[in-house]
């Protein structure tokens, strides 16, 4: 199957790319414009983006959405990870003003969301939704993954090395993005007509 991804994101890309291999992914073309980020939910911005590159291209496209949620900041960053620190911010940015945000003593726990959404050229729609549970870490470490990756401790692998620790098949295997591009291939296989 031919899927337009309808990011700008080359880390996401290629993480998508990394699960879905079994898949044909094909960038988004230069021309096609992705709705702005103003839903109240993961779902509906990826639901946007995806539903803008469909009509674009007349072609099945996927889009996801995904943030860090911390429990101490009531979900924050959430919707608003990539800009946390302000419209033109970097990832180190985003970072540290996480790091100083949640108190070193109180409560740590974060989780990665992602929200990955399918139209198909006739309309037809789906969602699903990966997690991963961890703690903040007080400092970051690591050169892998990209975003909040440096300080996130996932509980999967017993909250001893960072995300951006992690090789790129141990991420993908527990990664928020990993589970819900392989709940969407799972759901692929169920709705594929038998040979």
């Amino acid at each position: 199957m031919r899927l337009v991804v309808a990011t700008r994101n080359q880390h996401k890309l290629g993480e998508l790319a990394a699960v879905l291999e079994s898949l044909e992914l094909v960038a988004l073309p230069d021309g096609v414009a992705l709705p702005p980020e103003t839903g109240t939910t993961f779902e509906q911005n990826a639901l946007a983006k995806a539903q803008a590159a469909a009509h674009a291209t007349s072609c099945a496209a996927i889009a996801d959405d995904s943030g860090i949620e911390a429990s101490a900041l009531a979900g924050a960053p959430g919707l608003r990870s990539a800009r946390f620190a302000g419209e033109q911010a970097s990832d180190s940015d985003n970072l540290d003003k996480l790091l100083r945000a949640v108190a070193r003593h109180g409560d740590r726990s974060v989780a990665y969301v992602c929200v990955l959404a399918f139209v198909a050229p006739d309309g037809a729609e789906a969602c699903f939704e990966g997690r991963c549970e961890g703690t903040l870490a007080l400092a970051p470490r690591g050169e892998g993954g990209f975003g909040y990756d440096p300080a996130f401790l996932p509980h999967d692998i017993g909250g001893e090395r960072t995300i951006a620790e992690l090789s790129p098949a141990e991420k993908h295997a527990i990664s928020h993005r990993g589970r819900a591009a392989r709940a969407f291939l799972a759901w692929l296989e169920r709705r594929a007509p038998p040979p």
